[in-house]
């Protein structure tokens, strides 16, 4: 039987990206997570706020730094995620789930099918040891 879970896409900027017809969930991948350290804070974007892929849009801080979030697609911010700005920890325990940041609204999904796949993403972490 197929999955029916959202296919994902990465980005060499460790956030990972779901799709669901024309919206993106986004969020920061296990890796980029276990680096920062305990995250204390996020800030995300407004709704409504449109974004072109690679734009700064977010922000994630942890103990030991604040890291800026990366709009992996262009497209509109039609919803955040609530439950990590109430406990930010959601980052850390479940960092490709519940911890997503935003969502956005897309026009152009085959930009989704040119990020990296997980073994294409899982390579380029072998390249950062």
């Amino acid at each position: 039987m197929p999955s029916t879970s959202p296919k994902k896409r990465y980005t060499k900027e460790h956030e990972w990206v779901t799709l669901d017809g024309d919206i993106a969930t986004v969020g920061i991948t296990d890796h980029a997570q276990q680096q920062l350290g305990d995250v204390v804070f996020v800030e995300l974007p407004e709704p409504g706020r449109a974004v072109a892929a690679g734009d700064a849009c977010a922000v994630v801080e942890s103990v030991k730094a604040a890291s800026d979030i990366f709009a992996p697609l262009t497209g509109k911010v039609v919803e955040t995620n609530p439950g990590i700005i109430d406990d930010p920890a959601l980052v850390n325990s479940d960092a490709e789930g519940e911890g997503w940041f935003f969502r956005l609204e897309i026009d152009d999904t085959a930009a989704f099918e040119a990020l990296l796949d997980e073994d294409a993403y899982n390579e380029y972490l072998e390249t950062l040891d």
